[in-house]
């Protein structure tokens, strides 16, 4: 079993900036595809970011490019996502998800393991 436990969340006004943590433990985390979500109620939960196993492929919803990284350190079992010029557009519940296979996706129902969520709002 494997549980994810995102930090970092919070109040940011726009234009600021915020590190999203996903702390993974109960079994290996090295060579799984990660990635983050979002999800504002009413809505679907949408795919921000994602990295392979390797940490040498990575994703990004058009939304966030060039604004957002995302990247893991293996030896803290930790993926982050720095998220940089944000806007109100960007508040929402984040998730970091693990997939059990070295490819990321962008499909939420693609992952095996899910966090509890942090909570990132973006005052305008």
């Amino acid at each position: 079993q494997v549980q994810l436990v995102e930090s970092g969340g919070g109040l940011v006004q726009a234009g600021g900036s915020l590190r999203l943590s996903c702390a993974a433990s109960g079994r290996t985390f090295s060579g799984y595809a990660m990635a983050w979500f979002r999800q504002v109620p009413g809505k679907e939960r949408e795919f921000v970011s994602a990295i392979s196993g390797s940490g040498g492929y990575t994703e990004y919803v058009d939304s966030v490019k060039g604004r957002f990284t995302i990247s893991r350190d293996s030896a803290k079992n930790t993926v982050y996502l720095q998220m940089n010029s944000l806007t109100a557009e960007d508040t929402a519940v984040y998730y970091c998800a693990l997939r059990k296979v070295r490819a990321p996706s962008q499909r939420w129902d693609g992952y095996d393991y899910w966090g509890q969520g942090t909570q990132v709002t973006v005052s305008s």
